[in-house]
């Protein structure tokens, strides 16, 4: 049986390269580290690290058991969360993670009497973006994470070592959005390198770079007049003619004023969002709240 404690002081180790920069992290001395990672090693019959003069590096089995560590410590502080709060008779915990736009549109309608129904669970929602998401969700900081990524496979592949699981929710197909006296509004259908020569409002800092890449392959560089991180403000910039636009249909809900939405012929990019939670059984919170998730694109049109 591998020893927890041993596995949090190696994982201080890979963090910090050195056995004196974990020991300063854990409040030991660099030699109860090396001992402890000298009594991993006996146990498991392997070296995990290199000793060098400047340091120490990663074997492979020892990169193995740091990728392992973060999913084991995160689970027993989990489960150490949820005993202490049945023994002090406290309502279960429920953290969401989600990126902006999706949370706008898809978390409401899932949690509509998610709440009423369960009066004494402390929900909490956590915004932020896809990386930092699966963070939250590996390290037990979240219990599901509302995600999303572009061209490739998805953030969380089966059989790999985060500890974590994909459900694909949505496929959210980029649209082009002009302003309504644009001489494009009301075509229906346009070329990406009929906009050529166009001025660029970004919504998104991975949407510009996904922008890029295909105005390469049409033939042409983007030029942008504004960047920002909202894809609300975008489009109200649109609509006031500052630039044209690349945003995901799942942020155009409902049709604004002011702008005229195009489709993209092929080659277009799409976003795809998807839910992340830890891999295994579930608490049935998580898993109300996955099937509220799960239905709500139907529900709301999207399908």
């Amino acid at each position: 049986m591998i020893d927890v404690q041993r596995l949090r002081i190696l994982r201080e180790v890979a963090e910090h390269g050195s056995f004196s920069g974990a020991a300063a992290a854990l409040l030991l001395t660099p030699s109860a580290v090396s001992q402890q990672i000298a009594a991993l090693e006996r146990s498991l019959g392997t070296p995990v690290v290199e000793r060098t003069t400047r340091g120490t590096t990663l074997t492979d089995p020892g990169r193995v058991l740091v990728e392992s560590a973060d999913v084991v410590l995160a689970e027993l502080v989990h489960a150490q969360e949820r005993i202490s709060r049945l023994a002090q008779g406290r309502a279960e915990r429920l953290a969401v993670a989600t990126f902006i736009s999706g949370g706008q549109l898809l978390l409401p309608p899932a949690l509509t009497g998610f709440a009423a129904a369960h009066p004494r669970a402390e929900l909490t929602v956590l915004e932020s973006e896809t990386e930092e998401s699966l963070a939250l969700v590996r390290e037990g900081r979240a219990e599901l994470a509302l995600v999303y990524h572009f061209d490739g496979p998805p953030p969380v592949r089966p059989g790999d070592r985060s500890g974590l699981a994909w459900t694909p929710l949505l496929d959210d197909p980029m649209r082009i959005v002009v302003p309504a006296a644009h001489p494009l509004a009301g075509r229906g259908e346009v070329d990406l390198a009929e906009l050529s020569g166009q001025r660029w409002v970004q919504g998104c800092v991975s949407v510009g770079e996904l922008l890029d890449g295909y105005a390469a392959i049409a033939g042409f560089e983007v030029n942008v007049s504004c960047r920002t991180t909202d894809y609300g403000f975008a489009v109200s910039l649109i609509a006031a003619g500052v630039g044209i636009g690349l945003i995901p249909s799942v942020a155009l809900a409902g049709p604004p004023p002011g702008v005229s939405v195009l489709t993209l012929r092929a080659p277009a990019p799409t976003r795809y969002i998807g839910l992340v939670t830890r891999r295994g059984k579930q608490s049935p919170l998580v898993e109300e709240l996955t099937r509220n998730l799960l239905a709500a694109p139907q529900a709301l049109g999207l399908r």
